[in-house]
Order: C-alpha cells, then structure tokens, then sequence
C-alpha cells in the first residue's frame, strides 16, 4: 500500500514574464521601412512618444505586421484545463509544457474559490454564468478534492507497480496544475486578449472561461508596461488584434 500524498488546492493562476525583447519603437521601425528603407534605422533611437498617432493609425486600420517584431516569454502555472483552450492559439505562438512522460507529477489541483460564478443559465450563444449558493460552492469544492484524492492514489499506484509514468498519468484530471513557456509577438497577444477576456471597451464581446482570462488578464498587465503606447491604441480602437 502507497501512503496518500496530501493534495495542495488552488485557486489561483500565475505568469511570470521571463523574458522579453518588445517596445512601441519597435513597432515603429517596422512601419517606417515601407517609406524610409534604411533610414528607418533611425527610429531605434528615437523616442516613441512622438509617434503615438502612427501607432494608433496602423491599429486602427488594421496594419498588424508592423507588431509583429517583438517577443515576449512568459512562465505560466494554471490547470491543464487552461492550457488546452490556450493551446487553439497557434499563429504566433510557441508552447513547452511540463511533461508527464518525463516527470512526476505533484498532487496541485483546482478548486475554485467562492468569486467564481458556478451556474450557466440559459442556451448556448446567450447563456450567462451566475453566483452559486454556499451550498453549491461547498459541493463543488468537496466533490472535486474527492475526485482528486482518489485520481491521484490511482496515479501513485500504478507507478508504484511500475507502471510508466507516461501511462499512468491517465488517472490523472483536468484539474491538475501544470506549468509551460508562452512566446508571442504583441499582436499574437492582442488576438489572445480580444478573445479571452472581457473589456468595456471592447467592439466584439468575449465570452472567456474565468480561469483563461485570469491568465490573460497578468499577460495583459505586463505587456502594456513594455508597450504603453500600443496597448493604448488596442484600447482606443475596440481591442481588435490589427
């Protein structure tokens, strides 16, 4: 007999950004090459802000290439649930996630926490997600952690017969955590944040699952810090990805 490994519970998602190469003037550079060719060259110098209309030009009619010449890494720890949304973005994006072909995987799962809308109401295309009662949330919460408890000892147990870890990770849920490296390009990422996540500001309504946007909502933050003035300008213009 395996002795139980206790569960860690989460509710929470994190992203880490590890490493970047992506400013407004690269943006601007890019444009300007059509018109300048190599005088272009002098715009990595320059300072942005006196560019911002161009900026929001491009954006606004749709010039997208130009945000392309930038990178941005992120770490990201979430439930696998998350990634395999995230993963149907494919233009513009390159993925490495934690193997369980290679590794162990550790007993961390989900369980949401009492902000999380629990009921869908209504049909789809025009349903709506409303509060759960304590009742409901406690449910879910106990039924989950059982779930998980007995998905795991399953894992645990196959492994300790010597089962391979890339079989015996079949027991395992959804719910688990996993972790990976995310590398996009700013307009990748707008065509990310126009999908999942809701803005007042948006032209096209989003309709995200929760723990999908929280991840975009950290990935958000931190590129505008990198690139004010092209996050303004997907803001100005309906966060359509140009």
């Amino acid at each position: 007999m395996t002795t139980p490994q206790p569960l860690t519970l989460r509710s929470d998602v994190t992203v880490e950004l590890v490493k970047s190469s992506a400013s407004d003037a690269d943006v601007l550079f890019a444009a300007r090459v059509s018109t300048l060719g190599e005088q272009s060259l002098d715009e990595l110098g320059k300072d942005p802000e006196r560019s911002k209309g161009l900026i929001n030009y491009l954006m606004r009619d749709r010039h997208g290439s130009p945000f392309e010449h930038n990178s941005l890494t992120f770490f990201i720890s979430a439930p696998i649930f998350v990634f395999r949304e995230f993963m149907r973005h494919r233009v513009g994006w390159s993925y490495n996630e934690e193997s369980g072909r290679y590794r162990e995987l550790e007993p961390v799962f989900y369980v949401p926490d009492t902000s999380r809308k629990l009921v869908q109401e209504g049909r789809p295309g025009k349903y709506v997600f409303v509060e759960g009662s304590p009742a409901q949330h406690e449910t879910v919460c106990d039924t989950l952690t059982e779930s998980y408890e007995q998905a795991y000892a399953a894992y645990q147990k196959l492994l300790a017969e010597g089962v391979a870890r890339e079989v015996a990770r079949a027991a395992l849920p959804v719910g688990l955590y996993s972790s990976m490296y995310a590398t996009c390009n700013a307009r990748s990422l707008m065509h990310f944040l126009g999908l999942r996540t809701q803005h007042e500001l948006a032209k096209v309504p989003s309709f995200p699952q929760r723990e999908i946007e929280m991840v975009g909502e950290q990935m958000e933050a931190k590129w505008a810090e990198l690139m004010p003035l092209t996050h303004a300008a997907f803001n100005a213009n309906g966060r359509v990805a140009p």
